[in-house]
Parts: C-alpha cells; sequence; structure tokens
C-alpha cells in the first residue's frame, strides 16, 4: 500500500490506500482530475520519488526501500520517459538528443541507430535540427525517439500530449501507441485526454488521491515488468 504526505506547515497527503498492480506490456492510463495525485503517482512508480509508508517494486526490485542513487541506476537500465515539455537538450541537435542516451549506455551503433529511430517517427530529414528549430510536434517525436532509443522495459509518460493543438495531438498518440506495440513495452501514462486514455488496456481514475473501486483488481502495489 503506497501513501504519500507531503509536509510544508502541515500535513498534506497526496495519496493514500493506493493498490496497483501492473503487468509486463500492458497500457495503463492514470486519470483524473487536476490536483488528483496522478503525477505524484507516476514519480513514486518511476521511482524518482519514495512513499512515506508501503512499499514498491519496479522489474521485482524493492525500489521504495533505496536510496536514489540506486534508483537512479536502475531507471538508467529500465526506464524510458517521455514528458509534456519535451525536456530535449536545446544546445544538442535531433540526432544527438537520441543518441545521448545510447551513448551513456555505451552503444556501439549510437549513430545508426538514432537515426534509424527518427526516421521511424518521420524525422530523417530533421536530424541536425536543433529543438528552437523544430514545432511542438516535432520536437515530441524527438523526445520520443530518444525515450525508445534505450529499449525500456518501462516508459512513463507524463500528458505527453498536453501542449499540443488537437491535430498534433492526435498523430504523436498514434506514433506514440504503434511504438509501444511494436516493442512491447510496458507503458504507464498521466493524461487529461479521454480519447489517449480509452486507446490504454486500462484505465485508473484516481479521486481525491485514491484509485477508483473498478481499479482496484490486484493487491501488489508493483510494476511488474520483468516477469
Amino acid at each position: 500500500m503506497s501513501h504519500r504526505v507531503y509536509l510544508e506547515q502541515d500535513a498534506l497527503t497526496i495519496l493514500q490506500g493506493i493498490e496497483l498492480d501492473i503487468k509486463r506490456g500492458e497500457s495503463i492510463a492514470i486519470v483524473g482530475r487536476s490536483g488528483s495525485g496522478k503525477t505524484t503517482l507516476l514519480g513514486l512508480l518511476a521511482g524518482l520519488d519514495t512513499p512515506t509508508e508501503g512499499r514498491i517494486e519496479l522489474d521485482g526490485h524493492p525500489i521504495s526501500a533505496w536510496d536514489e542513487d540506486r534508483r537512479a541506476a536502475l531507471r538508467a537500465e529500465l526506464v524510458g520517459f517521455i514528458f509534456q515539455s519535451f525536456q530535449l537538450l536545446p544546445a544538442l541537435s535531433a540526432l544527438e538528443n537520441v543518441m545521448l542516451p545510447l551513448e551513456l549506455r555505451r552503444e556501439r551503433d549510437a549513430r545508426k541507430l538514432a537515426t534509424e529511430l527518427l526516421q521511424r517517427v518521420g524525422l530523417g530529414e530533421r536530424l541536425q535540427h536543433s529543438p528552437r528549430q523544430l514545432s511542438g510536434g516535432e520536437q515530441q517525436r524527438v523526445a520520443i525517439a530518444r525515450a525508445f532509443a534505450a529499449r525500456p522495459v518501462v516508459l512513463f509518460a507524463d500528458e505527453p500530449t498536453g501542449n499540443l493543438d488537437n491535430s498534433t495531438g492526435r498523430q504523436i498518440a498514434d506514433l506514440l501507441m504503434n511504438l509501444n506495440h511494436e516493442e512491447g513495452t510496458t507503458l504507464v501514462m498521466v493524461t487529461h485526454d479521454e480519447r489517449l486514455a480509452a486507446r490504454c488496456e486500462r484505465q485508473v481514475n484516481i479521486e481525491e488521491g485514491r484509485l477508483s473501486e473498478d481499479a482496484l483488481k490486484h493487491r501488489t502495489p508493483s510494476v511488474e515488468a520483468g516477469k
């Protein structure tokens, strides 16, 4: 059971009584109103934060009991991220942004693999463009290519279409879901886009820090990505 409390002058409980089990290869959308705890839950599942009480597992590893260095090492090995704000490095080209996680993993063919990924997302002609030379949709395509570059076991996406217009958002949603299906990656996504959420195999609704009853189907609060 995951329980997270943020402390300021008074105690404020963000999440409580969360019990969630995510299977390998599953796609799941975390939905709810603004301030309901969606992004907090995503951060806990990804090991970016730890619960005040309870236990969280990622690929069978008890990450809620680990320090940040150990969690970071596991994230580098297993996890990919896609953010609403793209999080591209402005001084690097599209190709260099995608090459970065490959180089960190010491891939021998980092340039070739990054080029192939950018071609897959429709940016084969934009390899040397910097983020500021790309549209919002193109930047998100680079971010998706970068996320898949490390061949993550679990992909966490936080409002991946939130900064895009409806037409571009649909294109990005198509790309994300298609790549996820092709790669067999576990997808855990926070979104307010009902159409995007409906494309996932499961939807988990959070209200006032608690999961809705229809989401409480499993009893082990873990991301079972490697079984």
